[in-house]
């Protein structure tokens, strides 16, 4: 009854609010309690009911008020440009991969594999043993915990031939993911204003971590094979930069892969201008038709900076990565990453351990290879039934992605939003330019969900490739 009561009475006073100017002053109690013939108790709870919808605001020691209509006042940040000044550089937008999507939609855009492509068994179990470890509680050193620096250096060590001296484990630097590794290489190796020579297309990240370091970008043309040693030699001389970005295997977003020659050829270059090579090997789990050679298994003498990273290959929830590095260009490194993080999660990094070194790690990559190549092939041959005026330069012999040149003229802009509309999230090619880019092109995961969908994703993609082109 009680409660009916109260009701009954929130609602009178909200009729009574509505003709009420705002700020105007409510009966008192007594007086509510006398007009309603209701308890006191009763009273109050409908007035707690109007407080919590926010109509009435209580005063201590003065009554109880019809709340004010209050106007959101526009925020004013302006004082910010004066402080910020301006920016140190003009950083790229956000990349089309990053983005959450409704989960019906057939996705080619993202650059990381599917839940159902990692190894999550091993990860799940590992992830409880570190937990109960001594991991969990204690602070790692600064360079990485040894173990893991032991296995990153025999990774490479195992494909380093005769007469080449392994790396050691105490060259080894462990990262946070790879991104955080090549904002610290340009950093500490590059310096603000000074040039950074970029294979073009390339990763879109590496573009970005470039800008926020302030180098100045110098684009070095690749195709499939890799980039032209003359062009290379042309850009070291006429730019003076010192330092080269690459990915010599199942580079993204290509998926180009260096062949033998051109790997001797880009370390023969490197070593004559007296430069560093920054290999970043972020597909190295992900050969298909072929194995990954690190073009630092060639080098002893410090000019190739190396990355390598299981974030994509052991769970996008461990970023662990790490960087091999010779002399003092590790200690510049080093003491860049120190201001950056000071050290990596110890939990991660024995998570991480656990992973790679149990049996059915090996076990899970052989799957993968056969996963990888199923997909991949059913996207290429999608592509080439349902849109033939799409262009693969190559099928990748590994990594995630393909790369697809459109016909010259198509307005990428409207391409990428007629197929969001209809369903299909692509990646426009143009981000993964360091400069202008060389034509229309798309990026296409095939290690994304609902590989059953790839046809029908194809065949939109044809449709409004021909709808672009009317």
């Amino acid at each position: 009854m009680n409660n009916d009561s109260s009701s009954r009475i929130a609602t009178h006073l909200k009729t009574w609010m509505a003709a009420a100017a705002p700020g105007a002053k409510l009966p008192s109690t007594r007086s509510l309690v006398a007009e309603y013939q209701a308890s006191p108790v009763t009273v109050q709870k409908a007035l707690q009911t109007l407080t919590a919808q926010g109509l009435i605001e209580s005063r201590p020691g003065v009554g109880t008020f019809v709340r004010a209509a209050r106007t959101a006042k526009p925020s004013d940040y302006g004082w910010q440009t004066a402080a910020l000044r301006s920016p140190r550089a003009a950083l790229p937008t956000a990349s089309s991969t990053m983005r959450d999507l409704p989960l019906d939609a057939i996705s080619f855009h993202s650059g990381y594999p599917a839940r159902e492509l990692l190894p999550e068994r091993l990860v799940r179990a590992a992830l409880t043993r570190a937990a109960r470890g001594d991991a969990a509680l204690s602070r790692p050193p600064a360079a990485g915990l040894p173990e893991l620096q032991s296995w990153f250096a025999h990774e490479l060590g195992a494909s380093t031939p005769a007469g080449t001296t392994p790396p050691n484990p105490s060259d080894v630097v462990v990262l946070p993911g790879s991104q955080s590794g090549l904002s610290s290489i340009f950093s500490a190796l590059v310096g603000r204003g000074q040039p950074l020579l970029l294979e073009s297309p390339t990763y879109w990240g590496a573009i970005l971590a470039a800008a926020q370091a302030g180098v100045r970008v110098v684009p070095v043309p690749a195709g499939p094979d890799g980039p032209d040693p003359v062009e290379l030699t042309r850009a070291f001389e006429e730019s003076g930069a010192r330092v080269f970005y690459a990915q010599p295997n199942y580079a993204n977003p290509t998926g180009a892969q260096w062949t033998a020659e051109r790997r001797e050829q880009v370390l023969e270059v490197v070593r004559a201008q007296g430069a560093f090579l920054v290999e970043d090997d972020w597909a190295h789990d992900f050969g298909i038709t072929s194995s990954p050679v690190p073009v630092a298994s060639r080098d002893d003498s410090g000019h190739v900076v190396y990355l390598r990273s299981l974030t994509k290959s052991v769970s996008t929830s461990i970023r662990v990565a790490a960087l091999i590095a010779r002399g003092p260009a590790r200690e510049r490194i080093l003491a860049d990453r120190a201001a950056e993080s000071m050290y990596v999660s110890g939990l991660l990094q024995a998570a991480a351990l656990d992973v790679v070194t149990q049996p059915g790690w090996q076990t899970h990559l052989r799957s993968l290879r056969h996963q990888l190549e199923s997909r991949r092939d059913l996207l290429v041959t999608s592509l080439r039934e349902h849109a033939p005026t799409a262009h693969l330069e190559q099928v990748p012999k590994g990594g995630l992605n393909v790369w697809v040149r459109l016909p010259d003229g198509t307005d990428l802009a409207r391409l990428t939003r007629d197929c969001e509309s209809a369903g299909v999230i692509i990646a426009p090619g143009n981000e993964w330019f360091p400069a202008e880019p060389a034509g229309p092109f798309i990026r296409l995961n095939y290690s994304g969900t609902n590989p059953g969908a790839f046809p029908e994703g194809a065949r939109i993609i044809g449709e409004m490739l021909d709808r672009n082109a009317d």
